[in-house]
């Protein structure tokens, strides 16, 4: 027995509300005579969203990528119509150059770029064999397309916005308790067993969440209450968060180096411990802060320890130093936030916008998924050309859409399967509108009624994340053959051979990416830790008076993005239990905050030694990216040269840091006492 489907609240109301946008763009787009007003209609499903923001974003977006898919459209059939051969690949290719921006730009721009390719395939493939109405058409789609956009972006957020604020804030506090909860485990003086286990949480906790801030901030501008006015602070906050990161990460190995060394914590570490987690709860006033920094600093520099322990408390004092700090900027950009909800003027921008947070993108699998789109288009069109099949433009418009759709997932082809399959289920459902229910609608209301019970029911599964694919696949089908169809002379000859293109088309790109395009999670591990060492070498490559020298934050950010990346593509791997991917790219992340730091000091260190160490590093981590050997043993001498002068000198002190960050990354099993 199939059991009635019981939605909530805040789905129903998604519902009710994209369904009134559609009919609202199907209305008008009837009354001003558009010659396919289901476009509208399709398109006010496809741009909605629970977040009014986020329907905003999208509107905006999808608007950019119809006019852009709408100009090539313009450019290329009329120069290329005498020859469907030349056209067809020419349209293949603008598809795939536009999914291999999209992907090269993970914010939500990346869907005006997508837009842009597969509305150009959309528009441009059914006037392959009748260029005369070119112009007409494409202008016809973009206006479809742009009364369904300005329908939904009004009804979302006129009638009960949802705004995008406590999502955002939810997500804020959330990583900010995730900061504060690693920092008070590093700090607690308690169970180490227990601590440890908890650390590891925190580690696999604080990268998705500073991720996905830092997805969700890219949508704070298009939003309707006085968040928008915030996102400024927000972003800050977000870099806030990943800069403190590697300062918690380091602080941990530190603190384990000095127990293995020592027994335990010393002294006056465990004091400087006790001050800084006061200072993260009580919030002193910078005073306060500078005087326990130098009284730290004085405890720690005891020469009556040996030089590797002296040098792990002057590290672990100065990530303490730096945790409190910027502990003490991420609240104060939290309180900014609250201020700016609260209607008062936004504050001054904090952060420094010399650098950017990049988020991890593979060059060579966007490559790899352009040339598929490419390819799948291709092979759809020459069986469409070869054959003379009159539905034949379905097929390749089902080929470039699908390979673009999935084109973000390791191994598109199970989502694709499945798509296909609440395709077949949608061709029954189809059937029944277009030849029994159309011709029976007589006028606007009757038609409304007959659709509701459909659409309102797969309204409410597209708001669930865990049936929005099934859901989405019988929206398409039945609302792409509304679109595709001419309701007024449709037969079943018609119906049948554009659903048979379509799925022909979708079955072309499932195969071709099978064969093309899917990677496993463990190839796509590998490919995540390649970009890594290659970034690490870039930054040791990096001249002294680089500004980029100082984008180790940004380094920080796309790391955790990497961790984020990594962290379900690990999960069942025998050999990542227990969070070794974490803690490699932890390891990773730290050893880019140390050649940061390095680079930044550089210029207190002798310029031979230091070039030389730099120099070796950069080629070391070359060599892990093309997989040769790489001899690393000749580093650490290097290393601890440069340590026992930062030790002797009170002026390279700050530099103690880097070097010692570097030594316990690199050769974590190294002994003990520094090698002369």
């Amino acid at each position: 027995m199939i059991k009635r489907p019981r939605f909530s609240k805040q789905e129903w109301l998604f519902s009710l509300k994209s369904f009134f946008a559609a009919m609202l763009a199907l209305y008008l787009s009837s009354r001003f005579g558009l010659p396919r007003p289901f476009w509208s209609m399709m398109t006010a499903y496809i741009v909605a969203h629970p977040l009014a923001g986020h329907v905003r974003s999208k509107s905006l977006y999808r608007l950019c990528g119809t006019v852009l898919g709408c100009a090539a459209t313009v450019v290329l059939i009329p120069s290329l119509s005498g020859s469907p051969v030349l056209l067809s690949l020419a349209l293949a290719l603008w598809v795939g150059a536009c999914l291999y921006l999209s992907l090269m730009d993970r914010s939500a721009r990346s869907y005006a770029f997508m837009l842009g390719g597969y509305s150009a395939a959309l528009i441009g493939f059914p006037l392959v064999d009748a260029p005369a109405a070119m112009f007409d058409t494409a202008v016809a789609r973009t206006e479809e397309i742009a009364l369904g956009i300005v329908c939904a972006s009004l009804v979302h957020s006129i009638l009960l916005p949802a705004s995008l604020a406590p999502s955002l804030l939810g997500l804020i506090d959330r990583a900010l308790g995730d900061v504060r909860r690693w920092a008070g485990d590093l700090m607690s003086l308690g169970a180490e067993d227990e601590v440890r286990k908890r650390l590891v949480q925190d580690r696999r906790r604080i990268a998705t969440d500073i991720t996905q801030l830092r997805l969700l901030a890219t949508h704070v501008p298009f939003d309707n209450g006085g968040l928008r006015w915030t996102r400024h602070a927000v972003g800050d906050l977000h870099d806030g968060l990943a800069a403190l990161t590697p300062s918690l990460s380091a602080l941990e190995d530190r603190l384990a180096a000095l127990r293995d060394a020592t027994d335990g914590v010393p002294e006056p570490v465990a004091r400087a411990m006790v001050q800084g987690s006061a200072c993260l709860d009580a919030g002193p006033p910078s005073g306060a802060l500078d005087g326990l920094r130098a009284a730290v600093r004085m405890e720690v520099a005891d020469r009556r320890n040996s030089p590797w322990v002296r040098a792990l408390s002057i590290d672990a004092a100065a990530h303490i130093d730096e945790l409190v700090a910027g502990w003490r900027r991420c609240n104060a950009l939290r309180a900014d936030i609250a201020a700016g909800l609260a209607g008062h003027a936004p504050p001054p921008k904090r952060g420094d916008a010399s650098w950017r947070s990049v988020l991890h993108v593979d060059k060579g699998l966007a490559l790899r998924s352009a040339f598929t789109v490419v390819l799948s288009t291709c092979i759809a069109c020459a069986a469409w050309i070869f054959s003379g099949w009159r539905a034949g433009s379905s097929m390749a418009m089902a080929a470039a859409v699908f390979c673009s759709f999935f084109a973000t997932m390791d191994d598109p082809v199970p989502g694709m399967h499945k798509f296909l399959v609440a395709l077949l289920w949608s061709m029954p459902v189809s059937a029944f509108y277009i030849l029994g229910v159309m011709p029976l609608a007589h006028d606007f209301g009757m038609l409304v009624l007959c659709i509701a019970p459909l659409f309102l029911v797969v309204g409410g599964y597209l708001a669930r994340p865990a049936s929005s694919l099934t859901a989405l696949g019988m929206f398409f089908g039945v609302a792409g053959t509304l679109a595709l169809q001419d309701i007024g002379s449709a037969d079943w000859v018609s119906f049948l051979e554009g659903n048979m293109a379509l799925f022909a088309g979708a079955l072309i790109a499932a195969r071709v990416t099978a064969i093309m395009r899917s990677v496993s999670s463990e190839w796509s591990t590998r490919r995540i830790h390649r970009a890594t060492w290659r970034d690490l070498s870039g930054m040791a490559g990096m001249s002294a008076r680089s500004k980029r020298a100082l984008a180790r934050d940004a380094f920080a950010g796309r790391m955790l993005d990497r961790i984020a990346l990594l962290i379900p593509r690990t999960a069942g791997d025998a050999a990542y239990q227990g969070g070794d991917a974490a803690q490699l790219a932890m390891r990773e992340l730290r050893i880019g905050a140390s050649i940061g730091v390095l680079q930044q000091h550089r210029h207190l260190l002798p310029e031979i030694p230091v070039r030389e160490l730099l120099a070796a590093l950069e080629r070391a981590f070359l060599a892990q990216v093309t997989g040769s050997p790489a001899r690393l043993d000749a580093l650490l001498p290097q290393i601890d040269r440069l340590l026992a002068l930062c030790l002797a000198s009170t002026a390279c002190e700050p530099a103690v840091s880097a070097l010692v960050g570097l030594r316990r990354d690199l050769f974590p099993a190294a002994p003990s006492d520094l090698q002369p």
